[in-house]
């Protein structure tokens, strides 16, 4: 019969870490291939997009730089004085200095 001291020896404790290791990557597994899947994905699909966005870009870049453009032209006056419609300044009589003294 052997008697049991309560000391445990150290190849317990490399178990016990192997066992923890080899539970934490099973969990671990399932959400570690769902994110690089889904990383493959969004670069397969952005392979295919790439050349569709870039002549997206162009084409917006082309659009500012003409609406610019327009703008700018509509905007331009003619050098000189400008008629603003308004009436000629009259005389402006204050009442106060009319009244005799």
């Amino acid at each position: 019969m052997s008697s049991s001291t309560g000391r445990s020896g150290p190849w317990s404790t490399i178990g016990a870490a192997v066992a923890a290791v080899a539970a934490c990557a099973v969990c671990c597994a399932g959400p570690l291939l769902a994110v690089l899947a889904a990383v493959a994905a969004a670069a397969t699909v952005a392979a295919v997009w790439i050349p569709a966005l870039a002549v997206v870009a162009v084409a917006a870049f082309a659009l500012a730089v003409m609406v610019r453009r327009r703008r700018r032209a509509a905007c331009r006056t003619d050098p000189g004085p400008v008629d603003l419609g308004m009436p000629a300044p009259c005389e402006h009589r204050d009442s106060a200095r009319t009244t005799p003294r």
